[in-house]
């Protein structure tokens, strides 16, 4: 705890773990439902900045839609009916099928001590490496390249390097939205010295507002590109070779693999010009200090683990990693996707950074366990998981902290292995979610601000999560649900933990056993932490095998790897395409991926109101020549396909969007929107090394949501979903609803549809206004409550032209009665502009606020614009936004 009631703990979304002070708000006698949130000067990662989902995460802890107690088939129980059940269902099916017919599905949202007892339990005790998690979606490509050049999953720089660099490519990752205060650290560091940035996207995304040269790149063709770098690298005499003769073996089949393309043939594979892929290659050649960052565009992809081969290739062949402003570094996208990696939460790994498929590491894990048995064959990875639920294979599933009804590939399909599945349980925060509706048992976890324990971010740091709120009804920490499932097992003497420190202590002091040097995590040093120490752990890198300070914060400057002969591994990488190719079909590549505000399945962030503000409803990118071609303009609904499924989203035309593709967020769930699962599109091929799926390159193809009326409403009452074929929802910071509707039949009976949408209030001074042109096909209603807006509906059979965000800052606003009837025009009067969509979700600053700053006022900076306007001046995570608008005036006036 920290001085006036703040507690520092860490932020539990992407994975640059940042430090974060939080103090409860207490109103009334009731638990604490909002928190005061602000950066943790004094943390590593961040030095105080927060992203605007970091800021926001006080308006996240509403206990509204919690589950608060375990549930039975839908009843609610207590907690040995539960556990008793969990329990003997596993052993059902273990008896009868073996202990490959049982699975956990785990999540880089749970912490690392309960990671360590999931792994524990499935692997040492019941015997199968049926475990796997959601960073299978995220970096496993990642892990097996890491694997393959260096012996271990290193990591081998840190945030620094990004401060220190003189040349930063950015690879397949859009910085400034997914990992935002990484981005501000690049960003503030460019204003202090000159640092090159090369962008490698085919969008072109926030990210590239910082770029010296963006290379819009075709999906998929990343290797390709860099094996032209090694090439030209070797042709330009600009491999160390000390480096490579002391510490590297293999450089021949590597190069052999990467050469014999000329510069013109790369440039036509990757549909770039050739005048940017000799300026990149030659920047990279002659810039000693280079870090190259790369995540999701690389690692999601059926050549992900080639795709990040290549790029060590490269940084092996110039010796430039583990120096500082040097190195390849992958950027994870969950707060401890690492930390899962370190206790074997993937289905082909051990504990402790050890092999599944060594037997000396089996031997040592089992020992340390004092495990019956060890799992002998890695199991399941994810896609392979619902697969095999789906067919029958696995018998009982337990899901942790995670949402793969909408967020694994073929979406639908896993929902159909979840119906089929005998046995489903559970462990969430919320009562609904779109993969909570097929649980048998839903056990009801702890949330964050709740728990304790620790996260590992991108750098190999490890910090704690610290409770600041008392947990709420009878929720519970998800390594408390295991240990209490393993006890019921027989298991009882290797879990019974006193709390996470003991549960820390003991995956540190395996990280120590038989390792002696030959393994890079080792934290053992903490082998013996007390629960005071614990409490009080400062965040720190790894390795740590001692108190004092740590050997290195940099890994294989000097060589010694984790190979057999300690030298890294060249890896050969031809290059091949993604495993699906556009047809006349389906001509369009389909792309997804994070948005500035959101997270996941919004599970969390679905919950504040100022996140939703940024984008509230599904959407597809598409370049202006795509969309002409598929008849959608700007603002229509759409439908998205592919071979696997379809959505609807709203059509956003933007120049940024490269020719051919469409992106659309990865996000929304049925909790938020009719019909906005991306994933149930998705392909499910994944790499044949690391079992990532390909989920940036789909085939699909879109066309106008043929719509027969539109209607916007904000509204107190949340409405009921069947209520319009087509509807997204997002909450209101004044304490209701906006929603969207659109409908494919009849225009219905308005005066019915107003009145389920905009239901009466309770209270007794109660207006309601109308407006109807039958002709035209408009509906208004207005409905005021004690001289407040209770609601407003606007209906249309073409695409409604009103002001939304005027209309959501009318919500709960006392109306004079003078001025009501003017509510139904839906957009303010000539004396009011519009603020148009907000840009910036901290200080509600909209799109038109800004473009008035830098037209009418002539703010040509984002410094400028932040002056004038606020927007940026807070959390910063929109100057990225701030700029491109900027740029984009620019150009239009060039015009």
């Amino acid at each position: 705890m920290a001085d006036d009631g703040w507690t520092r703990t860490t932020c539990p979304y992407c994975g640059v773990g940042c430090g974060v002070l939080a103090r409860p708000v207490i109103k009334g006698d009731g638990p604490a439902e909002s928190a005061e949130i602000k950066g943790d000067p004094d943390h590593p990662a961040n030095f105080g900045r927060l992203c605007s989902k970091g800021a926001a995460l006080g308006e996240t802890l509403s206990l509204g839609d919690r589950v608060l107690t375990p549930l039975v088939y839908g009843e609610v129980a207590d907690w040995p009916t539960a556990l008793d059940l969990v329990a003997r269902r596993f052993r059902e099916a273990i008896d009868a099928y073996g202990p490959d017919s049982v699975a956990i599905y785990a999540s880089g949202q749970i912490l690392t001590e309960d990671y360590y007892v999931a792994n524990k339990l499935m692997k040492g005790f019941i015997g199968s490496a049926n475990i796997d998690t959601n960073s299978r979606l995220c970096m496993a490509s990642s892990v097996a390249g890491h694997k393959r050049a260096f012996g271990s999953d290193t990591v081998p720089g840190t945030y620094e390097d990004l401060e220190l660099a003189d040349l930063v490519v950015l690879v397949g990752s859009n910085l400034a939205w997914c990992h935002p205060v990484l981005y501000q650290r690049l960003a503030a560091a460019r204003e202090t010295r000159d640092i090159k940035v090369v962008v490698i996207d085919p969008r072109r995304t926030a990210t590239a507002e910082i770029a010296d040269l963006h290379l819009a790149i075709a999906p998929g063709m990343d290797v390709l590109l860099f094996n032209g770098l090694l090439a030209h690298l070797s042709a330009a005499g600009r491999f160390d070779q000390s480096y490579i003769a002391n510490f590297t073996t293999g450089l021949g089949d590597a190069l052999d693999a990467a050469s014999g393309l000329m510069l013109s043939e790369i440039a036509d594979g990757t549909d770039l010009p050739v005048s940017d892929v000799a300026t990149f290659y030659e920047l990279f050649a002659a810039t000693p200090r280079v870090v190259t960052v790369y995540s999701q565009g690389v690692n999601q992809s059926t050549a992900g683990t080639d795709k990040v081969n290549a790029i060590l290739n490269c940084h092996l062949a110039t010796g430039r990693i583990g120096t500082p402003g040097s190195g390849p570094f992958s950027v994870t996208g969950q707060p401890n996707a690492m930390g899962g990696r370190e206790v074997g939460g993937l289905s082909n790994m051990l504990a402790a950074h050890m092999e599944l498929g060594d037997p000396h590491h089996r031997k040592l894990v089992q020992q340390f366990w004092q495990s019956p048995r060890i799992a002998e064959r890695p199991g399941y990875k994810a896609v392979e998981l619902f697969e095999a639920v789906r067919a029958g294979k696995v018998k009982a599933l337990w899901i942790m902290g995670t949402n793969p009804v909408d967020s694994l590939p073929e979406a639908d399909r896993v929902r159909e292995a979840l119906d089929a599945c005998p046995f489903v349980v559970v462990s969430d925060v919320l009562r609904h979610t779109d993969t909570t509706a097929h649980a048998h048992v839903l056990l009801p976890s702890a949330a964050w601000g709740e728990k304790q324990g620790t996260v590992t971010n991108s750098e190999r740091r490890i910090s704690r999560q610290r409770a600041f709120l008392q947990s709420p009804g009878d929720t519970k920490p998800d390594w408390w649900q295991l240990c209490e499932v393993a006890k019921r097992l027989g298991f009882a003497e290797a879990f019974d933990y006193a709390g996470p420190d003991e549960i820390f202590a003991e995956h540190a002091a395996l990280t120590g056993v038989g390792n002696d040097g030959t393994r890079d995590l080792d934290i053992s040093a903490y082998s013996a932490i007390s629960s005071v120490a614990y409490d009080a752990l400062e965040p720190f890198q790894w390795p740590r095998a001692h108190h004092a300070s740590p050997s290195m914060t940099r890994f294989f400057a000097n060589g010694r790897f984790y190979t057999p002969d300690r030298r890294a591994r060249f890896v050969p990488t031809p290059f091949r395409g993604p495993a699906s190719r556009t047809s006349d079909d389906y001509p369009l590549v389909l792309n997804t991926g994070r948005v500035r505000d959101q997270w996941h399945t919004m599970t969390r962030t679905g919950k504040a109101p100022r996140l939703m503000s940024h984008f509230a409803e599904p959407f597809v990118e598409i370049h202006p020549d795509d969309a002409s071609v598929a008849g959608v303009a700007a603002s229509d609904l759409a439908v998205v396909e592919s071979g696997h499924g379809r959505i609807v989203a709203r059509v956003a035309v933007a120049m940024q969007q490269k020719r051919g593709s469409i992106f659309v967020p990865m996000h929304w769930s049925e909790q938020y929107a009719s019909a906005g699962r991306v994933d149930a599109l998705m392909i499910a091929n994944v790499d044949p090394i690391s079992g990532q799926p390909e989920l940036k390159f789909t085939p699909s193809r879109i066309r106008r949501y043929a719509a027969l009326w539109h209607a916007f409403a904000i509204t107190t009452v949340r409405p009921p979903k069947a209520v319009a074929d087509y509807w997204a929802v997002a909450p209101l910071a004044s304490g209701g609803w906006r929603v969207e509707f659109a409908g494919l039949a009849e225009q219905p009976d308005w005066e019915a549809f107003a009145t389920t949408v905009l239901p009466d209030p309770e209270q007794q001074h109660v207006e309601r206004l109308a407006y109807h042109d039958a002709r035209a096909g408009r509906h208004r209603f207005a409905l005021f409550a004690d001289g407040r807006c209770a609601g407003l509906l606007f209906a249309s059979a073409a695409p409604l032209a009103i002001s939304r965000t005027w209309i959501v800052d009318q919500l709960n606003q006392e109306i004079a009665p003078a001025v009501r009837l003017r509510l139904l025009a839906g957009r303010p009067g000539t004396d009011a502009p519009e603020r148009g969509r907000i840009v910036c979700a901290c200080l509600d600053v909209g799109h038109n606020e800004i473009i008035h700053a830098i037209v009418a006022k002539g703010c040509t900076t984002v410094a400028a614009v932040g002056a004038c306007v606020k927007a940026g001046t807070n959390c910063g995570s929109c100057r990225a936004e701030i700029g491109r608008l900027i740029h984009e005036s620019h150009l239009e006036k060039a015009v």
